[in-house]
């Protein structure tokens, strides 16, 4: 597709299937489209995708954001069973997101994955999840609490710590050292899955003060993507780290619109 830079990046925001009443809806969280548009991107909400349609899509799209979701990826695509049943899935979602990562980062179309979508993109590539982070010896409980006000639920919750010279420290540099101290700087947590087993080629960008992985990038993809455990999307015009990070991703979708070749790269 011919670049056309009289339109903002166009960016694809993947969407979960829920239920309304007695029909399936599906819906995108007003924050990830509002941190699209921070980023000065276009959203593109896709509601699903048939196989024979990814084409089409990466055909129109200059990134790629896949949300956070209170439903988890399916265990059986990183070979275990349901260790919860009470937790919510999403097959139609697992269906054409999964498919979709391998072609993006193949093609290299910029790619920032939140929460539910950072695992999803380490599970596309081959990667595994702990289904239940709390029950794992020696690591916190990385839930959030429903029953607090949304406010505190997405509060500061714990400190991540970047790894040195990686995608993410450059992305964050210039930022306050009262925000950012030492390479540590505190973000929320809301989530009970997180990486198990992170996918061959991939590399951490951070990590929480247990081990557990907060960030992690794809480096043999041809341009940027980055993958957040935490909610960078929330109040995202307030949080100078939320701020850079979107500015960075907005930042790689213009420069992919203008890109001569948009060729696939075995990975």
């Amino acid at each position: 597709m011919s670049a056309n830079l009289n339109r903002p990046p166009v960016v694809l925001v993947s969407a979960c299937q829920i239920e309304l009443g007695r029909h399936p809806f599906h819906v995108a969280g007003q924050k990830y489209i509002d941190a699209v548009r921070m980023a000065g991107c276009l959203p593109l909400v896709v509601p699903t995708a048939r196989g024979d349609e990814l084409g089409a899509l990466l055909a129109l799209a200059d990134g790629i954001l896949l949300t956070g979701s209170q439903s988890n990826v399916h265990p059986t695509h990183f070979g275990e069973a349901v260790h919860d049943a009470s937790l919510p899935l999403d097959h139609e979602r697992d269906a054409w997101t999964l498919p979709l990562i391998r072609l993006a980062l193949r093609q290299g179309v910029p790619l920032l994955g939140i929460c539910r979508g950072a695992q999803e993109v380490n599970v596309a590539m081959g990667g595994s999840l702990h289904q239940a982070v709390h029950e794992q010896p020696g690591l916190m409980d990385h839930r959030g609490d429903a029953s607090t006000p949304v406010d505190q639920e997405y509060g500061p919750s714990h400190a991540v710590e970047l790894v040195a010279d990686g995608l993410l420290a450059r992305v964050l540099q210039g930022v306050d050292a009262s925000v950012l101290s030492g390479g540590r700087f505190m973000v929320n947590s809301l989530h009970g899955q997180g990486v198990k087993q992170l996918a061959a080629g991939a590399v951490v960008e951070a990590r929480a003060p247990d081990g557990v992985v907060e960030a992690f990038s794809w480096p043999a993809s041809p341009h940027f993507n980055l993958c957040l455990q935490w909610h960078p999307e929330w109040q995202a015009n307030s949080n100078v780290v939320s701020q850079q990070i979107f500015q960075a991703f907005g930042a790689a979708c213009r420069a992919y619109q203008s890109y001569p070749t948009r060729s696939p790269k075995q990975i």
